[in-house]
């Protein structure tokens, strides 16, 4: 059973989540928050398993949220469901700590697959807002890969098929290596690109134009 915590100041939008996720015998919604506050609250309260975090919300906005549950609650994965897909929102969520970033005219199908996939630990960025970062790392001139030139050629087969989502067993699967040395690599990549999980690696794969090669293979 996956347990979900809503985060939304709309309530005609959190009860329709509820209602989408309903429909799900291995989702339970064990609650709904209507700001930054009560998403800290409620998840000390009911321990959920992952939270569908809204961005722009009063008192505390989910930025500021997402930052402080995965700093209180590393366990809890932050899934961001919002209206905006503006760079600066789509980054700070990420280095807040979210797992992944959707936006609310996914349909139900979506929501629920992403919602799955990240308890399962891959990485889902809404294909809408991949776009957009595909299309600012084309605009570049140069694209800054530079940062990417510390990793093994292995490091850079695994950060390609995390940027598409796969988990660390489906790519160890790929690459013909134990799971173990697949999580390996991970930890000494995230070290030195200097970010905290896959999630914002895979997001510097595509801000730095490292996705046109990712996508190309």
């Amino acid at each position: 059973m996956i347990r979900v915590l809503i985060v939304d100041d709309q309530d005609v939008v959190s009860k329709g989540l509820r209602t989408i996720l309903n429909t799900v015998d291995r989702i339970e919604v064990v609650g709904i928050a209507q700001n930054g506050v009560q998403a800290v609250e409620l998840v000390e309260t009911y321990q959920p398993d992952l939270v569908l975090m809204d961005l722009k919300m009063p008192i505390m906005n989910g930025i500021l949220a997402t930052q402080k549950i995965r700093q209180q609650y590393p366990g809890v994965y932050v899934l961001v469901l919002t209206t905006f897909d503006a760079d600066e929102w789509v980054f700070d969520a990420i280095r807040a700590g979210a797992s992944g970033y959707l936006l609310k005219d996914a349909d139900g199908d979506e929501i629920i697959a992403a919602i799955e996939g990240t308890i399962e630990g891959r990485t889902y960025i809404d294909p809408a807002i991949g776009e957009k970062l595909l299309v600012l790392g084309r605009q570049r001139v140069v694209p800054d890969i530079h940062i990417f030139a510390d990793l093994s050629e292995r490091e850079i087969s695994i950060l390609k098929y995390m940027a598409r989502g796969l988990t660390n067993h489906e790519i160890g699967q790929r690459l013909h290596l134990a799971d173990g040395t697949v999580r390996n690599n991970i930890s000494a990549m995230l070290r030195k690109l200097a970010v905290q999980d896959r999630t914002q690696a895979a997001a510097l794969a595509w801000h730095h134009g490292l996705v046109n090669r990712i996508i190309s293979d």
